[in-house]
């Protein structure tokens, strides 16, 4: 993926599901919540509820301040509009179905026009086998540049600027066939 142009946090979080979902002796280490005390409370977990209906389940303090309300039990596609939705919801069904992580960038904009680039990574979750629910996502929602630039204000409107979705592509696999007529 854009390793190198993601937030610390963004490879972070990324690093620990794949940690999660890999076994671990396969993956290399990476970055830890220890180098990053800030992710937690930018943390988010969504759960689709219906065919476009994803639904906080849990969303950190820092996450909350930013969207100046309470956010559990809200629809996450809620705070997009337009086509921004569409696009949000057909990368939620990507990422379920290929179970691999993406990436979306955005701008966040508050009431009186200040306005802060946003990085968001979406990451599968597990589903409990003995549970019957919907999808899961592992969401990071990340300022890029600080929020000192909405001077406090929440974030009420987002636009999408970029969409990186999940690389499916398998590797192929690597045999060289040579023929002697000796």
């Amino acid at each position: 993926m854009l390793d190198r142009t993601l937030h610390p946090n963004s490879q972070t979080l990324l690093s620990a599901w794949q940690r999660m979902s890999i076994a671990a002796s396969d993956v290399p280490s990476g970055p830890t919540t220890k180098d990053h005390p800030d992710l937690i409370e930018r943390l988010f977990v969504i759960q689709q509820e219906g065919d476009d209906q994803w639904l906080f389940r849990t969303a950190g303090v820092q996450l909350q301040s930013s969207l100046g309300r309470e956010l559990a039990d809200h629809d996450f596609l809620g705070v997009w509009t337009g086509h921004d939705r569409d696009m949000l919801s057909s990368l939620l069904k990507i990422i379920s179905r290929e179970k691999l992580p993406g990436i979306v960038r955005a701008r966040g904009e508050s009431l009186t026009g200040e306005r802060v680039d946003i990085e968001m990574t979406l990451a599968p979750l597990a589903k409990p086998p003995h549970i019957e629910t919907g999808a899961r996502m592992l969401g990071l929602y990340q300022a890029l540049g600080g929020e000192t630039f909405l001077r406090g204000r929440p974030v009420w409107r987002h636009r999408l600027t970029a969409i990186y979705p999940p690389d499916a592509r398998t590797k192929e696999p690597r045999l060289k066939l040579v023929a002697s007529n000796d």
